[in-house]
């Protein structure tokens, strides 16, 4: 079983549940962070990608604040060797998968028992502030994926959880998400191998986390 962090459209249980082609039932679920990163939007696109702040901070003409260089998301327990390689498909070749440390922010629960949640009810209206150093719990060895094509696609401004859920997030939802190009490979892939799902991944070209 692998674990990862999710920082972008999958951090909404319904996409994750989209990829994976499943109800999730196996997995478990906390907020967490991951430190001395970027989160950024990427040109014409709605998920972000992510950056050591190694290397964004030369996009920036100043020193970001602790909450700005840190990328909060949600650590995901669990996931099977299937789960991955449909995750694998639909993050496509603009990332790879590689190992970090993050920190937990919250108790692990089953995303299973998780009941159904109001699109508005994902965003905190006042989020904790990120743990100082002293404060933090020894970290976790995760996968996530990681941007690997030239930072000149990503723009400066940091992409937000919130701001995709205000904008773009009826997209990649329910009957909005008919059509979503996004989702076309995971799905192509599926029905390849006669994988029938409640759901569907970007193409191999075009993807995010």
């Amino acid at each position: 079983m692998v674990s990862s962090f999710f920082y972008g459209t999958l951090m909404h249980p319904s996409i994750l549940r989209r990829v994976i082609g499943n109800d999730g039932s196996h997995l478990q679920i906390c907020p967490a962070f991951l430190p001395d990163y970027t989160r950024h939007q990427i040109r014409d696109a709605d998920y972000p990608g992510i950056v050591p702040y190694s290397r964004s901070r030369a996009m920036f003409d100043h020193d970001l604040e602790l909450e700005d260089r840190c990328v909060r998301g949600s650590l995901v327990i669990g996931l099977s060797d299937e789960d991955i390689r449909l995750l694998d498909i639909f993050e496509g070749n603009e990332y790879t998968r590689e190992r970090v440390l993050v920190h937990l922010l919250g108790p692990l629960t089953s995303l299973n028992d998780t009941p159904p949640i109001e699109v508005n009810g994902l965003v905190l209206a006042k989020p904790p502030p990120v743990p100082t150093s002293s404060e933090l719990e020894k970290p976790l060895e995760v996968d996530t994926y990681v941007w690997c094509q030239p930072l000149s696609q990503l723009r400066p401004t940091l992409w937000t959880f919130e701001e995709f859920i205000k904008d773009s997030a009826w997209k990649w939802l329910g009957s909005g998400s008919e059509g979503n190009k996004d989702y076309a490979e995971v799905d192509r892939r599926r029905a390849m191998e006669g994988i029938i799902s409640a759901g569907s991944g970007r193409s191999q070209e075009e993807r995010g986390y």
